[in-house]
């Protein structure tokens, strides 16, 4: 099946959605019991966390842990939103830059501007978004609170009246979370869905398929059981094995039967290429250790533009470390995906 596919549909009873891409997997997201990213709280200063400039935050759904703290005393009131997936047995992340994301506007009220995404080149469409945007701030901004606006790339080919009503309705999403006179912990706005974050951020041209069991019958379900395995193929007999333990994910990349010069190199340059779906697709993020094929020293500026390069078009921030004396290659990616379920029996 040639190109774009969005399937909506539940995976043992939650929401779920899929990306598929000529007939692979792309992109997964499945919603569980945590928080999700995206979600806004009204939270108490708990506990400061010495050398590590941090506070442990009391919320409705449990602790919560914000970094880089300035002038916080335990028992102030914070608004602060879920940045990602905690990992187990840890506390909720969290940030005190707010964003409020749609599919073609993100409102930044610590970020006052007028912003089009720099993939939008055109001159003349570039002149009509920003009078959009000055009438559509215009009109929401009734308190007079000075807040920032991103345009997204999603803006090209979209109806001039779609996109202002996104930004309405997320500038007063905005101003009603920041004119919050409550107290106490409390969940303020929640975090978008798997079916709403689908269509938020899958916004290439795709049918869309909504009926009941259409992960059954688009084959996601497959795709989902060869993810929930290690192994994934480079072809030409290579492969790369991704497995999570509690401290990190580690990558293995084989060559299999080429024992080529060149072997090495072009196994790894497959993985780079791969690693981005294979970690989306499983959920995973933190620290990725990747153990590559060898290869020659002077082969590894190749391996990182090739690793950057499927990096940037990834959803996902992901940051290369470097490499290690013992020639790893380390990321550290962020945790905006739910790991994948393991299956039920």
């Amino acid at each position: 099946m040639k190109g774009n596919t969005i399937i909506l549909d539940h995976l043992d009873g939650a929401e779920a959605a899929a990306l598929m891409v000529d007939g692979k997997l792309h992109d997964l997201i499945i919603d569980n019991d945590a928080p999700r990213p995206g979600t806004v709280y009204r939270a108490i200063a708990d506990k400061p966390v010495k050398g590590q400039g941090g506070m442990f935050l009391k919320t409705p759904d449990g602790s919560a842990f914000l970094r880089q703290i300035k002038g916080l005393a335990p028992g102030q009131e914070i608004l602060v939103q879920v940045s990602g997936y905690a990992e187990p047995g840890k506390a909720i992340p969290v940030t005190q830059k707010l964003l409020f994301k749609s599919r073609y506007a993100i409102i930044t009220p610590d970020a006052p501007g007028l912003n089009i995404s720099r993939s939008i080149r055109d001159d003349d469409l570039r002149d009509t978004l920003l009078e959009i945007a000055h009438e559509a701030m215009a009109q929401a901004t009734t308190e007079g609170r000075e807040m920032g606006l991103i345009l997204r790339s999603s803006c090209v080919g979209a109806d001039a009246d779609d996109i202002t009503d996104d930004i309405l309705a997320m500038a007063t999403l905005a101003e009603t979370v920041l004119g919050d006179d409550g107290h106490g912990p409390e969940v303020l706005t929640e975090g978008d869905g798997p079916h709403i974050l689908a269509w938020r951020d899958w916004t290439d041209p795709a049918e869309v398929v909504t009926d009941a069991g259409s992960f059954e019958t688009h084959s996601v379900l497959d795709a989902i059981d060869a993810a929930r395995g290690a192994q994934v193929d480079l072809g030409g007999g290579a492969s790369m094995y991704v497995e999570e333990t509690r401290a990190l994910v580690a990558v293995d990349v084989n060559t299999g039967n080429d024992a080529s010069l060149a072997g090495g190199l072009k196994a790894n340059l497959s993985a780079a290429r791969a690693l981005p779906t294979a970690l989306r697709v499983r959920g995973l993020g933190g620290q990725i250790v990747m153990d590559l094929a060898p290869m020659p020293k002077k082969d590894r500026p190749t391996f990182e533009s090739a690793l950057r390069a499927a990096l940037r078009g990834d959803t996902i921030d992901t940051a290369l470390v470097g490499w290690t004396p013992l020639g790893h290659m380390e990321l550290q990616r962020k945790r905006a995906r739910a790991p994948l379920p393991p299956e039920t029996s």
